[in-house]
């Protein structure tokens, strides 16, 4: 069998992106692979390596990638996004996705294969004609990180001046119309007797002014946009929290659904493609269509009303840890190197 020597793991914009999924895909992967005992670098200048596997779309990302070819090494590009998860972002995104289309399917189209998160984003790639191989690997999660920890809980309650008796929903992401923001808020009015806390942010030039409107001049006494919160702070808020609320429309995968059933916090997600088949409603998680339906399933998740299902939630996200994860990468390397007589 073909050894794996040496993997180059492209990340461009990292200060820019880094906070984002995409982000802590990349850094997952730098732990999955080594945990698999697969040498890499993070160096594009670095001459000695066997597999471009590139992560971003920007134009020095176009180069790195024809560089690669040049010297005829192979090129495993990771479809984190398709045209569908660009819309309803940013302010234009939707004039803009047809143009982003076309530059992801020129990108996609240099690689030997395509990773891709999840079975349904693999589906969508096929749509657009791409017709090199597509391997659905997970972006894995951490599971030690999200083990309950009372110091985390404890510095999450403080940090939010949370009594005894407060029962409190999160959510987690940027501040898109697509991450289902504007019904989160709803969901929060029409919930007042719990706590709701949204984490993330996003730049306010670049998304609509909706958007920007719905956390800048919140005046939902029980609702909170604490921003960008890392660290022990949002881990003891997975643990502690009675219900994590995820009404995104579109996904191609969601690491902070994997991080929530890593930490044993009951799930509800929007009942989308991406969730399919991992996420089963009422086994593992949650599912809803609409916002009157969010509404009686957190209530009843958050009153222990509803079967709890974090135990297989749990299981869901076991099978998809940075170990394992590194397993999956390691034998793709090896799949695509094959044909390679370099060695």
């Amino acid at each position: 069998m073909y050894v794996v020597m040496k993997v180059l793991l492209y990340f461009e914009g990292e200060n820019v992106i880094s906070k984002s999924g995409i982000g802590r895909a990349f850094m997952h992967q730098q732990r999955a692979l080594q945990s698999a005992g697969i040498d890499y670098t993070t160096d594009p200048w670095d001459p000695n390596y066997d597999i471009l596997h590139i992560n971003t779309y920007y134009m020095n990302s176009d180069a790195i990638v024809r560089n690669a070819i040049e010297r005829g090494k192979k090129v495993i590009y990771h479809a984190h996004s398709t045209e569908e998860d660009f819309r309803n972002s940013f302010t234009l995104s939707n004039a803009l996705s047809p143009a982003v289309k076309k530059w992801l399917i020129h990108l996609y189209s240099q690689a030997d294969a395509l990773i891709t998160p999840t079975p349904y984003s693999k589906k969508i790639l096929q749509s657009y004609g791409l017709t090199l191989p597509i391997y659905p690997v997970s972006n894995g999660i951490d599971l030690n990180r999200y083990k309950r920890d009372p110091e985390k809980i404890n510095a999450f309650r403080k940090y939010f001046s949370l009594k005894a008796t407060d029962k409190v929903v999160i959510g987690v992401g940027l501040l898109f119309h697509r991450k289902g923001l504007q019904d989160f808020v709803e969901v929060a009015k029409q919930l007042p007797e719990y706590k709701f806390i949204w984490f993330g942010d996003t730049n306010r030039l670049i998304i609509p002014k909706e958007m920007a409107d719905l956390v800048d001049h919140n005046a939902l006494p029980n609702l909170i946009f604490p921003g960008y919160v890392k660290g022990g702070i949002i881990e003891g808020a997975y643990s502690d929290a009675d219900c994590f609320f995820f009404p995104s429309y579109e996904e191609t995968e969601g690491i902070v659904v994997l991080e929530a059933l890593a930490a044993k916090c009951p799930v509800v997600v929007r009942d989308i493609g991406v969730f399919d088949p991992w996420l089963e409603n009422g086994t593992n998680c949650y599912k809803a269509n609409d916002n009157e339906a969010f509404v009686n399933i957190i209530r009843g998740v958050v009153e222990q009303q509803l079967p709890d299902l974090t135990k297989a939630g749990y299981f869901v996200a076991k099978n998809r840890s940075i170990e394992a994860i590194g397993q999956q990468l390691k034998s793709v390397y090896e799949e695509i190197l094959k044909e390679t007589d370099s060695y």
